[in-house]
């Protein structure tokens, strides 16, 4: 039984955008904003930085918002800023300043909720010293109260994350003030826009 078309869809957001996980669907904002994350979440691997940002320009230039300033800001950001800078995206444009504060609190909020969801699901493997509980030390009682989290947080998390759709949707609308579904497939990407080929081995050596 294939996977439904929308968990693929979040499946692909929380994906690693590695060589060796490849998109799988065409690529839209949602991904771009994913794509962001993980240059600021590769900050203490310059390279692996570097290959998010090379996936990033690409997108950006094949879906047409390369001349926006949601992407001229961001090209001059280093590793481990672009993100918390994206609310600032508001006052760097030249229409609708009257409601750029109010614009600029929602897109904060939407993108801690994203960063939140973006964690629990690309790096659940990291949070075994984590979990709520690990640090009980009546082994009996933390056995107990792993058994019920681990059993539950994949269902929960399944529909928890269903609300990336929706929040890249409002995204969207903020940052580049249009709702319109626009998406490009992998090997346009790589052919027309330079987004880095996952075959080559050029590729693989970078990411690491």
């Amino acid at each position: 039984m294939g996977v439904p078309a929308d968990q693929a869809r979040i499946n692909q957001l929380l994906s690693p955008y590695s060589p060796d996980h490849p998109p799988q669907l065409a690529l839209d904002f949602g991904d771009y904003l994913s794509l962001l994350w993980r240059i600021d979440a590769s900050v203490e691997k310059p390279n692996r930085a570097a290959y998010y940002r090379q996936c990033a320009d690409a997108l950006a230039s094949g879906l047409g918002f390369n001349r926006r300033s949601v992407y001229r800001m961001i090209k001059v950001l280093p590793a481990g800023h672009i993100y918390v800078s994206l609310p600032n995206l508001p006052y760097r444009g030249t229409i609708r300043l009257v409601d750029a504060q109010d614009r600029r609190e929602a897109i904060m909020q939407l993108l801690d909720m994203r960063s939140h969801i973006l964690s629990m699901g690309s790096y659940r493997s990291r949070w075994n010293l984590g979990w709520p509980g690990s640090r009980v030390a009546d082994e009996e009682l933390r056995a107990r109260l792993f058994a019920v989290f681990f059993t539950a947080f994949e269902g929960q998390f399944s529909q928890f994350s269903r609300l990336l759709l929706v929040i890249d949707i409002m995204l969207q609308d903020l940052m580049l003030g249009d709702r319109t579904p626009n998406e490009i497939s992998l090997s346009r990407l790589i052919q027309e826009h330079g987004y880095p080929d996952p075959a080559n081995i050029n590729t693989r050596m970078q990411y690491g």
